[in-house]
């Protein structure tokens, strides 16, 4: 079956790919940026990437007409704080006119619980595409998932990061709300399991997982399964804008992200019905279970998609490729050399940077301007990395975004996305004189941007001439 899948470098998208080609199906992804899919190359080389940007107009001819079945997977709550509903209000519009040109028999829109009588900006929004899917010309099935949990998504990380940085925490009234957390792994059962599944056409469905609980009870069920103990005492003077701070100077979510999913906190999210676990016979897991499973893909590095990942966790959102070729007019540069004995060691070390293996020299430096661009609204040292030794074009690395990743080239080319005054590459390349090159390359904009500058090179001294020492050292 030919299968089209949205929103496919997602965090549930990366999921749900390869258990679609396992399963057999041929898979056409569309993408804003094909350069950023950031998929193995066994499973791009399996796949058809189109690249579509479903908030521009519609452009005939697009997709293939043969597809049967489409995925829906996108969202645009992380974008803004203001108009993301009007987003995924015109995405839905554009996705039904690309699908009318198709053969498209089924479309599976993944939502949320809308049961709430007073829904917030991000339920509704959800809730009105539905509503406009609903209009398409082809049988659409919606699953309205609870939180989901799992390694990598952005409530586990959230609630990751509260409990093991804050074993104590004074805590706004919605940690009183209740919820129903579903698994990703049972998110993906139900996705998959509704497939061309005519008794799930043109009809919504809500998915979740056994347990009904408080935001608050989430969080000590989370330090039980870690093995520790925490105390929360909430209180209700806590606005929804200090919450959203409060979120994001602690964890590693954005503020736009955290605003919005405050709002949505104080909605219960608890799903009225089982038809579809009694339809497909799936018996979803508990939370605890979905939290030990979590933590064993994260033992095993095997976590495949991490929302920290999609773009909107960072400032960076033009194309990848307007930014692969570094300028050479105009710009400042710290530029060391070193000659190396194992290339191949070396490069290992040049994919492990970053994230808990730190920067090979002035980790506390490092942390110490993580927090300063957290201050001043920047993404801070927070997201880390996804997984511990593999790099993908797209991904998030700290506060750098890669840009390239070419073993066979031993390049690595990151871009910045800490606030600054100007932009900023790091560059990191193997030549075929076994010499290691690192570059610093930063377009100022500005006098502001050639102060900044100046004014840290004592610092880069010491720091990018340490860190390339310590890449080299096998």
């Amino acid at each position: 079956m030919k299968i089209l899948v949205t929103g496919a470098n997602g965090y549930i998208g990366m999921r749900l790919l390869p258990q679609l080609l396992e399963l057999g199906h041929e898979i056409v992804c569309a993408v804003r940026d094909a350069d950023r899919l950031s998929v193995h190359k066994d499973i791009r080389s399996q796949i058809t990437v189109i690249e579509i940007n479903f908030l521009e107009p519609v452009v005939p001819g697009k997709l293939p007409k043969d597809i049967q079945v489409a995925y829906f997977l996108i969202h645009s709550m992380s974008t803004s704080t203001k108009d993301f509903d009007a987003q995924e209000a015109i995405t839905a519009h554009h996705f039904n006119a690309y699908l009318k040109n198709t053969i498209a028999e089924q479309v599976i829109y993944l939502s949320g619980i809308v049961n709430d009588k007073n829904l917030s900006k991000h339920l509704w929004s959800r809730k009105n595409v539905e509503e406009i899917l609903y209009q398409g010309d082809f049988n659409l099935t919606v699953l309205r998932a609870g939180i989901i949990v799992g390694s990598g998504s952005s409530s586990f990380e959230i609630i990751r990061d509260l409990c093991e940085k804050l074993p104590f925490m004074i805590t706004p009234k919605w940690v009183l709300t209740k919820t129903q957390p579903i698994a990703i792994r049972d998110v993906i059962l139900f996705l998959t399991g509704v497939l061309n599944n005519r008794n799930t056409y043109n009809d919504s469905f809500d998915i979740a997982g056994p347990n009904v609980l408080t935001y608050k009870e989430m969080l000590h069920e989370y330090a039980k399964a870690r093995g520790f103990r925490n105390w929360i005492l909430t209180v209700p003077i806590m606005t929804p804008k200090i919450s959203s701070y409060w979120l994001y100077f602690i964890t590693s979510t954005s503020y736009k992200l955290a605003l919005n999913l405050v709002d949505s906190m104080k909605m219960e999210v608890i799903a009225r019905d089982t038809r579809l676990q009694d339809l497909l016979k799936i018996q979803p897991h508990t939370y605890q279970e979905a939290i030990a499973m979590a933590f064993k893909k994260i033992a095993q590095n095997q976590v495949i998609s991490s929302w920290k990942d999609s773009m909107v966790s960072g400032r960076f959102r033009a194309d990848l490729e307007q930014y692969i070729q570094v300028p050479k007019f105009g710009v400042l540069t710290d530029k060391q050399t070193l000659k190396v004995t194992d290339k191949d060691a070396v490069l290992k070390n040049i994919w492990k940077i970053g994230g808990e293996n730190g920067w090979y020299y002035g980790d506390w430096l490092w942390r110490i301007r993580g927090f300063l661009d957290k201050l001043i609204g920047g993404v801070g040292l927070r997201r880390g990395r996804t997984h511990p030794d593999k790099l993908y074009p797209g991904d998030a690395l700290d506060f750098w975004r890669v840009l390239l990743a070419d073993k066979e080239k031993k390049r690595l080319l990151l871009f910045a996305e800490m606030r600054l005054p100007g932009e900023a590459w790091l560059e990191f390349r193997i030549d075929e004189n076994n010499t290691l090159h690192q570059t610093a390359t930063f377009r100022p904009k500005g006098l502001s941007g050639r102060l900044y500058w100046y004014s840290v090179v004592p610092f880069h001294y010491f720091i990018f001439g340490g860190m390339i020492r310590g890449i080299a050292k096998t």
